[in-house]
């Protein structure tokens, strides 16, 4: 498929509902508002695509950057197409979840994370810690750096609630992918955790609320006994 097949496909796929939701979190136009199991329908036709995922994702369309974020082959990625990503991601459910995914699962997540977190652009810094929960799920134990984590959830818990909007909510997250996904320091993250207690962050004009990182992490752990994913993205 073309990249205009596809931003053809996804005026189709557009839902009036979904559209005002995203408004509601900060999207902005032009976009359609396609459901993510849409989104899927689409993935599953065109597979992991590089050149594709780029084009797709320098059309600005909220859709079609969501759509970019999945089908990234990630191996392929450079450092130049991450921080062009990351400084076009305008709002969190880019910058928090699409750039982050696709970071973690290249061979440059670990770098480019803490060259972002030295920014001073609020979605940057927040795509840093996005970018390190992602890593932290997706990596084994062994491959990650102890020493860089323990200093990260240290930053969280002194910074967390002086820090801007939308770090804040992804430092919070930051934390609980520590507790649930790295055994090494779970136990040091639930302290931080129980020290940094409820995160006020807001979210617009929508009933979303930021989870208790405490709770979050006991729930995780029940289930997942501290499994890594598969994959980032979802």
């Amino acid at each position: 498929m073309t990249t205009q097949e596809i931003m053809n496909q996804l005026e189709a796929m557009g839902n009036p509902s979904i559209k005002n939701t995203l408004m509601k979190h900060g999207a902005r136009e032009p976009f359609f508002g396609v459901k993510v199991e849409d989104l899927k329908k689409i993935v599953k036709k065109v597979k992991k695509n590089y050149e594709l995922s780029l084009e797709l994702y320098e059309t600005g369309n909220t859709d079609a950057m969501y759509l970019a974020g999945l089908i990234a082959d990630e191996k392929k990625m450079t450092k130049d197409d991450l921080n062009n990503w990351v400084k076009g991601a305008y709002w969190h459910y880019i910058s928090e979840y699409t750039v982050p995914w696709v970071a973690a699962e290249s061979d440059y997540g670990v770098e480019l994370a803490s060259e972002w977190l030295n920014s001073t652009e609020e979605t940057i810094v927040a795509a840093a810690w996005g970018t390190f929960s992602y890593i932290l799920s997706v990596k084994n134990d062994e491959d990650i750096d102890f020493g860089l984590i323990l200093s990260l959830l240290e930053k969280a818990e002194k910074e967390i609630h002086q820090s801007q909007n939308r770090v804040k909510y992804a430092m919070n997250g930051f934390v609980i992918s520590v507790g649930s996904y790295y055994k090494p320091l779970a136990e040091k993250a639930m302290k931080v955790a129980e020290q940094i207690g409820k995160v006020n962050v807001i979210m617009g004009s929508t009933a979303c609320k930021v989870p208790l990182a405490t709770e979050y992490i006991e729930k995780t752990v029940q289930r997942t006994q501290y499994k890594k994913r598969k994959s980032a993205r979802c």
